[in-house]
């Protein structure tokens, strides 16, 4: 009987067969088996359900079984902390799901759930087994519940490592975080196919589905690797900012970078001219330790920043505005960016640090037929939701409705810092002179002279943090050298921040 075990369990660990695995590598991809074993720690991975195979006779289905169902299910160590995994096993059924290979799925969900720990799903498969016809309907819908029901309790990633369409992209949507592989992974409702039949369009399925088209253009996936090994390595660090579920705190990793440090350079990094850009990560990078910035989403709606990073070994998330692209203006896009990643902040227990430097929204008939107002509005839903700690400095401008938004002291931001030469107004100050002084202007001897002139009258006395900080809009009013001290003396005096929302089923979020 032993000699059995050691039988069957050498027949589920091959798979679908020597020749598919070939077939597997030769496409530039690892096994299933093979990304299990370099994504957790060594020897710590604990396979369940290893002999599972479908119970489907239609189609001839009964006599092509085989052991594990196309799906490797089960759990280790990641840093040494417990992490669920199922990995979709393309060598077998094309890793189609079907009813024993989704309630494999639902089993390993349940138990991270139960046991407070995150959820990976490496995503290889070619879709619902058709054999099965409604049960992989229902197999998927199983999954998808607990998607939902997982959110917001336990983190959930997607690695997309091959083709996911039609039903099976559900999954990874619903999931915190989705990862795709370049060149070889796809996601997509209908294939190019069913595209060129029904609208006549011709499309690749790279520029449909792949890695740099949702990384760029859609937004579905904010993150992405050249391959599988560079893929699984990325998760593993993206995990140890985060905590295993919402009842605990992030990872501490001990630093050695000084908490005192001050950065001269940043005194002068931001021009004087409120015209000309600059790079915000300089301004992130030089404030975190080790000056390391783990940014989500670098090519999708670049004038907005997010990511992680650590003050004096403390996970935080960053949001920040980007005056190098569209002047560092809110638009659809940059809104969406940012209102997911604050919420998952908030669930998780992640504080938030933001950076501002806004003119405001993105004007536009695009933007306005797009939904700017609904869309504009889940960030400031999102901010006005968290109740984690949120420290902001704004470094330039902060400027009309999108000062109110991006966790202003409005919006419960707890400490909110602002530079000397910060400008916080409804508007620019040429706008505002326009406006205010219309007739002034056209009535006097030199109209562009006396523009100049309230120009420069209205910014000392309106646009500067002096009126905001009188107000207690401002707590403080910063060198920008002492930003990174300033950042970790709030985070710590925010460590045992209590704030609570009113008690209801769940709020509307302008979806």
């Amino acid at each position: 009987m032993i000699e059995l075990l050691h039988k069957k369990s050498a027949e589920a660990d091959r798979g679908g067969g020597k020749e598919r695995i070939e077939a597997q590598h030769k496409s530039g991809k690892l096994t299933a088996r093979e990304r299990i074993d370099f994504l957790f720690d060594p020897g710590t991975f604990v396979e369940i359900d290893k002999f599972v195979t479908h119970r489907c006779s239609d189609f001839g289905m009964e006599k092509k079984k085989v052991l594990g169902d196309g799906v490797i299910t089960g759990y280790g160590k990641i840093d040494g902390r417990t992490v669920f995994v199922f990995s979709q096993d393309f060598t077998s059924f094309g890793g189609s799901l079907g009813e024993a290979f989704a309630k494999k799925v639902c089993k390993i969900m349940d138990l991270a759930m139960k046991n407070g720990a995150p959820v990976i799903g490496l995503n290889d498969s070619g879709g619902a087994r058709i054999q099965e016809g409604v049960q992989s309907l229902a197999g998927y819908a199983d999954i998808f519940q607990r998607n939902v029901m997982s959110s917001g309790v336990i983190p959930q990633i997607s690695v997309i490592m091959g083709p996911c369409a039609g039903g099976a992209v559900y999954s990874p949507a619903l999931t915190d975080f989705i990862l795709m592989v370049e060149n070889t992974a796809h996601m997509f409702i209908t294939g190019p196919d069913v595209i060129k039949a029904v609208t006549h369009e011709v499309v690749s399925k790279e520029d449909l589905g792949g890695a740099v088209a949702h990384n760029s253009k859609s937004g579905v996936s904010l993150l992405r690797a050249p391959d599988d090994k560079s893929a699984l390595l990325k998760v593993r660090e993206l995990l140890s900012f985060i905590p295993s579920n919402n009842l605990e705190d992030p990872p501490v990793v001990a630093s050695k970078d000084d908490r005192e440090r001050v950065d001269e350079k940043l005194n002068t990094l931001i021009p004087d001219s409120p015209n000309k850009p600059y790079d915000m990560k300089v301004l992130i990078k030089t404030t975190l330790d080790d000056g390391y910035f783990f940014e989500i989403g670098p090519d999708y709606a670049k004038n907005m920043l997010i990511g992680f990073g650590r003050y004096n070994g403390k996970t935080v998330g960053l949001v920040a505005n980007q005056p190098n692209v569209l002047a560092g203006c809110l638009d659809i896009s940059a809104s969406l960016k940012g209102a997911r990643f604050v919420r998952f902040c908030d669930a998780f227990n992640i504080p938030v640090v933001t950076f501002v430097d806004v003119p405001g929204f993105l004007p536009g008939t695009d933007q306005e037929y797009g939904g700017i107002i609904m869309h504009g509005a889940k960030l400031l839903y999102a901010f006005c939701e968290a109740t984690i700690p949120k420290v902001t400095i704004i470094t330039r401008k902060g400027y009309g409705g999108a000062y109110d938004v991006m966790s202003s002291k409005h919006v419960r931001g707890d400490i909110n810092y602002a530079y000397p030469f910060a400008e916080i107004a409804v508007m620019g100050s040429e706008g505002a002179v326009n406006i205010i002084f219309r007739k002034e202007i056209a009535d006097a001897k030199n109209p562009d002279a006396e523009r100049v002139r309230l120009t420069e009258e209205y910014r000392s006395t309106f646009a500067t943090p002096y009126k905001a900080a009188e107000l207690g809009y401002i707590d403080e009013i910063i060198e920008p050298k002492d930003t990174r001290v300033k950042i970790i003396q709030a985070l710590e005096m925010l460590k045992n921040k209590v704030d609570k929302n009113p008690p209801k089923k769940h709020g509307n979020i302008p979806l």
